[in-house]
This record gives C-alpha cells, structure tokens and sequence, in this order.
C-alpha cells in the first residue's frame, strides 16, 4: 500500500494532468453550450454531490445565515467571476493561452496582499519573479494577437485576466479562514450558490439550448468537467493541501499551462509557436521565483 505522501504526490499528479486538460475540455464544451449555462450544469451536479453527501453522511449541519452569506461572496468570486468568467474567455482565446493566464495568480496574490493588506514581506527575487512573470505573458500575448483572427481577442484575454484576479482573492480569503466550514462542504454550497446565479445570468445575456439540441462533443466535454475537472481533481487537490508542503502543491500551476498547450494543439490544432513556448517558460519561470522566494523567506526586502 503506497504511503500517505505517495498518494499524496499521485494526487498531485492527477490534479496537474486533469485541469490542463480541463481548458481543452471546456472549449470543446462551449462550441455547443452557452458559457454560463455550461458553469450553471457544471456546477449544479458537483455541487449537489458535495452537499449531499456531507450533508447526508457526515451530518453537517445548514449554513447559518452569517455563513451563507460568506458562501455567497465566496462562491461569486470562485465560481462565477473566476470560472464561468474563464470559461466564457475560451471562446476568443486559445486553451493554452486561458491556463497560462490563469498561472499567474500566485503573482497577482502577492501584488494584491501587498498594496491592500499591508504585506511587506516582498523581496529582490519576488519582484524579477514578477517582471518575468508579466514579460512572459506580454510576449505570449503580443505574438498572439497578431495570430488571432478574432476581434473578440482581446475581450478574452481581459476576461481571463478578471477570472485570474478574482481567483487570487479568493485564495486570500481561504487562506484567511474567511468561512469556518468544512471545506468540501463550503465549496459545494458555494457551487450551488453559482448555479444559481450563472443561470440567471444565462438567460439574461445568453440564448440556452435545450438539452435535448446539445451536441454530443459538448455532452462529453461537460461529463468530463464534472466527474474528472469537479470532483476527482478538486478531492486530489485538497488532498495534495492536506499532506504536502502547499509550496510543492501549488506545482500543478506550472504543469497546467504546459498540460494545456500540448492538448490544445493536438486536439484543437491551437497554433503553437516557438515564441509562445520561449515566453510560457518565461512566465512559470517567474511563478516559480515568487513562490520560491517566499518559501526561503529571503531577506534584502525592496524598499
């Protein structure tokens, strides 16, 4: 029997593999489904599972109404700003590109606990960190857009960047405790809660299609998101926070891109230049300075 950090580390392995795939996932998924009602289906099946079994077998009690409120917020700024947001962002930009945005939300953690919370504790290695960081992704951007054939290019890659940020905050608040639940169970409420409100934002700026019209590739793009994308990666996640050191378990954000592009070419024939490669490494480059830096506290803080 492999050894709790063994599983630990295949848990890892699952979570890397799975949501870079996931990227393609859901761009097969939106050529059939509209992207909001693609979140709301997403998010109404994991999240039931959750809370029902929680609910049912661990006997975890309601939310109470301050709770529910936290879970509101929460789920808003995780499901619905960060998700639905970057799912919507894939129909203008390549999968590739959407993962590689979504790396740098270690970066933009730490710009955020900086000039809003007061955290003074950034270094020489965190700033190049981030230079490289936005570099990368400057240089991935540029060649891009002028490979794009899109308009709409640029919508995507702004909405991507608003999923981003509304991703780090949340990390923030969970790393601040900001609701006092079961984790599992709070992440299925706060499911929930984005089911609901991405469904009414689908009929409101959408035109929803019928089950029964939704074509077979997006079907399977959407069964995928929620057994593979929902529920076995979320669980390995928070495994792998669980039972590894979270600077090793944050690995997956420099494999996902990387996870991405590869599928995304083989897949969907996303285009893949040699500067798209030179500035993705760039970019993880610079992820993994900031956080190495912060895992070795390094003194000499900028002043």
């Amino acid at each position: 029997m492999p050894s709790t950090k063994h599983k630990a580390y295949i848990g890892l392995c699952l979570t890397s593999i799975i949501w870079g795939t996931t990227w393609v996932a859901m761009k097969y998924a939106i050529k059939g489904i509209p992207p909001f009602q693609l979140a709301a289906m997403r998010h109404i099946v994991s999240g039931s599972i959750f809370v029902l079994f929680f609910s049912i077998l661990k006997k975890e009690k309601l939310p109470t109404l301050a709770q529910f409120k936290k879970l509101l917020f929460l789920g808003t700024l995780t499901f619905v700003m960060a998700n639905a947001l970057s799912t919507w962002s894939l129909k203008y930009i390549s999968s590739g590109l959407g993962a590689l945005i979504g790396a740098l939300y270690p970066l933009s953690v730490v710009l955020i606990e900086y000039f809003f919370f007061n955290n003074k504790n950034i270094n020489r290695i965190t700033v190049i960190g981030i230079l490289l960081g936005v570099g990368g992704i400057v240089l991935v951007f540029y060649n891009n857009a002028f490979a794009a054939a899109s308009k709409n290019y640029f919508l995507g890659v702004g909405l991507a960047l608003i999923a981003m940020l509304s991703w780090s905050c949340a990390s923030i608040l969970i790393s601040k405790k900001y609701i006092k639940m079961n984790s599992y169970y709070s992440m299925g409420w706060q499911m929930l809660i984005s089911f609901v409100v991405c469904l009414g934002i689908s009929f409101c700026v959408e035109n929803p299609v019928p089950l029964g019209n939704i074509p077979k590739q997006s079907i399977v793009g959407l069964v995928y998101l929620i057994i593979a994308g929902s529920l076995i990666a979320m669980m390995a996640f928070m495994y792998t926070m669980k039972h590894l050191n979270p600077t090793v378990a944050v690995m997956y954000a420099y494999i996902n891109p990387i996870i991405a592009m590869i599928t995304g070419t083989i897949m969907l024939k996303e285009h893949l230049s040699i500067v798209i490669i030179v500035g993705s490494l760039i970019t993880l480059t610079g992820v993994y300075l900031v956080n190495y830096s912060f895992k070795k506290g390094i003194p000499a803080p900028v002043e």
